[in-house]
């Protein structure tokens, strides 16, 4: 096979499963790792994939924002982990911010009955499944709700942030490095994550495995500003140590 024809063949692949492998591709093509690793160097110059830790994902993965209805059925087993870790997180009678997202809804689905909190949030879906409990006292965010997300953005979102000082912040991420930090596609979307960043003593990200080394355009967190990265046992281990050494406790639900 020609380099042509592998990376016709790579770009195929990426395109379909959403992300390749280095070792998959070596193994399947009948090629070295040092070859895959140039051919995904090559494809990443045309502008075609972007390389991550051990692979690669297609262009079209980090630029086009899946839908909520979309995500909820992606890593949906990860994502239940990763919400019961977190509940371990929040003390009784605390104050919590719950960014919109599969896995914060996840993280409202799994609160005790009995619990006691105040909880602030911009996700229609985290406010429909809270409204109904009596020891939750819930604060809803006003602002213009975003299809894709069901989350409420914009300048009444951001305004009415700047004078809330939570005890925890749970938000989620489309894409996180230690380098890059932790990013969204929407400019909106990151305004709003930012506001919750900043309104909160600490910051805990939710985000599954196959973010890691994911960058989008938008970026409303560096690692410095995050005390734990909590995500799902197939992040690698150089990621989780990078974030260790940035300061971020990495749980591995």
């Amino acid at each position: 096979m020609y380099a042509a024809e592998r990376h016709e063949e790579i770009l195929a692949r990426a395109r379909a499963n959403g992300r390749v492998e280095v070792g998959a591709l070596a193994e399947e093509l009948g090629v070295t790792v040092e070859t895959v690793r140039r051919d995904l160097t090559a494809l990443e110059r045309l502008g075609v994939v972007r390389r991550v830790h051990g692979g690669a994902l297609p262009v079209e993965r980090l630029t086009l924002e899946p839908t909520l209805a979309t995500r909820e059925s992606q890593q949906s087993e990860q994502k239940r982990r990763i919400a019961a870790r977190a509940v371990q997180e929040i003390p009784r009678g605390a104050s919590v911010l719950l960014d919109s997202g599969t896995t914060t809804v996840a993280i409202a689905d799994l609160l005790p009955v009995d619990m006691e909190l105040t909880v602030v949030t911009n996700s229609i879906a985290i406010a429909a499944t809270l409204a109904d409990r009596p020891g939750i006292e819930l604060m809803m965010l006003g602002g213009r709700v975003r299809y894709r997300t069901g989350a409420a953005v914009g300048s009444w979102t951001t305004l009415a942030l700047r004078d809330i000082y939570a005890d925890v912040a749970f938000l989620g991420a489309n894409g996180f490095s230690v380098e890059r930090g932790f990013t969204t596609p929407d400019q909106a979307e990151a305004a709003a994550k930012m506001a919750m960043t900043n309104a909160s003593r600490r910051v805990i990200m939710v985000a599954d495995a196959t973010k890691a080394g994911q960058v989008h355009l938008h970026r409303f967190a560096t690692a410095e500003q995050v005390a734990m990265l909590l995500t799902d046992a197939g992040l690698d281990d150089d990621t989780a140590e990078d974030f260790d050494a940035a300061g971020v406790e990495v749980v591995r639900a």
